[in-house]
């Protein structure tokens, strides 16, 4: 058995997808579906089984059988809002539901391969997976860097995998229900197609109107290199996991713009509540993943736009 927490999810639900193309193995499927629109994203999963994200938590702490199926675990359930300050709130569902999780899986030797996040670099503009680059600007950085610290501190036999991903801007379909937190590529893509017009931050932190830059990576991308550590269990670590490939706002907005053969661009104050927690640039330092064997090949952003704006619109 294979277990996804937040399976409903934006990363999750596309990687249920991937999964039942690629094994036979039953899934479980964990989640909070509190918002009740994301059951859009798992409707056609055919899942084995679903289980809330408490009850699935109560069942690990009290059941020492639970897992005893379980071959591995993709933990990517987390608060992802990163205007969320509530720190109890970020702590209690990015650290330390993921501690106990972690170490239930490492008493049964279940490979688990979890969500990081580039989140952890903050105003570092050094994107390599090293304690001395790591400067988070929020609490939900914060609460991704602490559970990597935690998961440094283990040492791990020759059975156990645990393997983190530091995802950088991933895009891609199934984000609608994200709302604010969907990526720049999916508000971006309303915005067109509603008023014709994409409004992107005027320039900011030394950057030009739009030229703010991320390491955007499609979602596809990204689960085909979860599946590519399920499947090399020899392998354990934290990883980067962008293209390598910074772009900017206004490339989004003109690849989009393109696709659609119609729109312009539209340049806005930029907000002032985000000016000391906001990461202008961005880009995956990549070397240290590259090393693992991993030779996945990922879209650059006009092929992943085309890709997604092609799937969201059939």
């Amino acid at each position: 058995m294979y277990i996804v927490t937040g399976g409903a999810g934006f990363i999750g639900s596309n990687l249920l997808s991937m999964l039942k193309m690629s094994t036979q193995e039953n899934i479980l499927v964990v989640d909070n579906l509190e918002d009740g629109t994301k059951f859009s994203n798992i409707v056609e999963a055919s899942i084995s089984d679903y289980m809330d994200q408490d009850e699935f938590l109560y069942q690990v702490q009290t059941d020492s059988q639970f897992l005893s199926k379980v071959k591995c675990v993709f933990h990517l359930g987390a608060c992802s809002d990163t205007t969320e300050w509530d720190g109890r709130y970020m702590m209690r569902n990015n650290f330390t539901y993921s501690k106990i999780l972690l170490e239930a899986c490492l008493e049964k030797n279940i490979r688990f391969i979890y969500a990081s996040s580039a989140a952890v670099y903050g105003s570092s503009l050094n994107f390599r997976e090293d304690v001395k680059n790591e400067n988070p600007l929020n609490i939900y950085g914060y609460s991704k860097l602490l559970f990597d610290q935690y998961v440094r501190n283990i040492k791990l036999n020759n059975k156990q995998q645990v393997v983190g991903l530091r995802y950088f801007n991933v895009y891609g379909p199934k984000e609608k229900h994200k709302g604010n937190m969907a990526s720049v590529a999916h508000h971006f893509n309303q915005q067109i197609i509603n008023h014709e017009t994409a409004n992107l931050f005027k320039g900011s932190h030394g950057y030009g109107d739009g030229e703010q830059m991320r390491d955007f990576i499609y979602v596809e991308d990204v689960c085909k290199v979860n599946l590519w550590f399920s499947q090399h269990s020899n392998i354990s670590g934290i990883y980067n996991l962008g293209t390598g490939r910074p772009n900017s706002f206004n490339s989004v907005a003109g690849a989009i713009i393109d696709w659609h053969g119609k729109g312009k661009i539209n340049y806005i104050d930029f907000p002032d509540n985000l000016s000391d927690a906001y990461q202008s640039y961005t880009s995956a330092d990549l070397e240290q993943f590259r090393k693992t064997g991993c030779d996945i090949d990922f879209l650059d952003i006009k092929e992943g736009i085309n890709q997604y704006l092609t799937e969201v619109s059939g």
